[in-house]
């Protein structure tokens, strides 16, 4: 099995790879031979007897999961609109360095089908979008609210996601080995560069890939499409475990893997947005 970029799959696909090749039965109906319930696995007795993971596990999983960021989202937007902007900063600044400690530890920590991981990381994230949005929508931008750049965003990053799933099922872009290995590339490079503006921001040098002009216009959207195209890898994971039989909990960490994408893509969308409308 191919390994995505997504950090939320890579260690996960792994995992699932050594049990494809510990079996003597591909999609074999008795879970006592199934490779992801041997005890070599680290896997409990509960975990022994799990059902396969189904479309169904993922696509609800996915959706409690979406569910809980849009939840924190609207929790941290109104404290900064209502109660105070400079607690919602604080509590974006946690949800932002939380999100990425949660991902790490499900990566790392060989938490893949753990439900408090993904929600926590949920829980985390909806924070983060939810300052990330009010800095948008708290003021008006070129005489259009900021909330109409919400919207916009929102119903793009439902569509790319959509056109993505699409493409996936129609078949119009095949996920290749060699088609990884570019994302992979496309990727590193993508978060090199993010670091390197970071750093001369930090030191007042400039910001030049997020300060509006051409060069920062250029990086989000080079961005947006990485995100979209990195769907089309998260679809082919999911796709690949449940064809595999994992353990139906694995739908978690599916659900983490498609949430970082879609808050990635999301808050690219509406950066871009304030881009023309600033």
């Amino acid at each position: 099995m191919r390994e995505s970029s997504n950090p939320a799959f890579s260690s996960l696909t792994k995992t699932v790879a050594r049990g494809q090749a510990g079996a003597h039965h591909y999609g074999q109906q008795q879970y006592g031979q199934d490779p992801f319930a041997q005890g070599q696995y680290g896997a409990s007795q509960q975990a022994q007897d799990a059902r396969p993971m189904t479309v169904d596990d993922v696509v609800s999983k996915t959706g409690i999961t979406l569910a809980v960021i849009v939840a924190l989202a609207a929790v941290n937007f109104a404290i900064a609109a209502y109660v105070s902007p400079g607690l919602s900063m604080i509590l974006t600044i946690v949800g932002a360095i939380g999100g990425l400690v949660t991902v790490l530890v499900s990566t790392f920590g060989k938490k893949y089908g753990s439900a408090p991981v993904t929600l926590t990381y949920a829980a985390f994230e909806g924070l983060f979008v939810g300052g990330v949005s009010f800095m948008f929508a708290g003021f008006d931008v070129a005489g259009t609210s900021g909330f109409g750049l919400i919207s916009q965003a929102v119903i793009a990053t439902i569509g790319v996601f959509a056109g993505m799933l699409w493409v996936y099922k129609s078949g119009a872009i095949r996920v290749t080995p060699k088609f990884t290995r570019f994302m992979t590339a496309a990727l590193i490079g993508v978060l090199i560069l993010a670091v390197g503006n970071l750093l001369l921001a930090v030191f007042g040098i400039g910001s030049p890939l997020r300060d509006g002009g051409p060069i920062a216009i250029i990086f989000s959207l080079v961005c947006i499409g990485l995100a979209a195209f990195s769907f089309l890898l998260d679809f082919d994971q999911a796709d690949k475990l449940v064809r595999a039989g994992a353990p139906a909990n694995y739908a978690w960490g599916v659900a983490l893997g498609l949430a970082v994408t879609l808050v990635w893509l999301y808050v690219e969308i509406l950066r871009l947005l304030s881009y023309f409308r600033d």
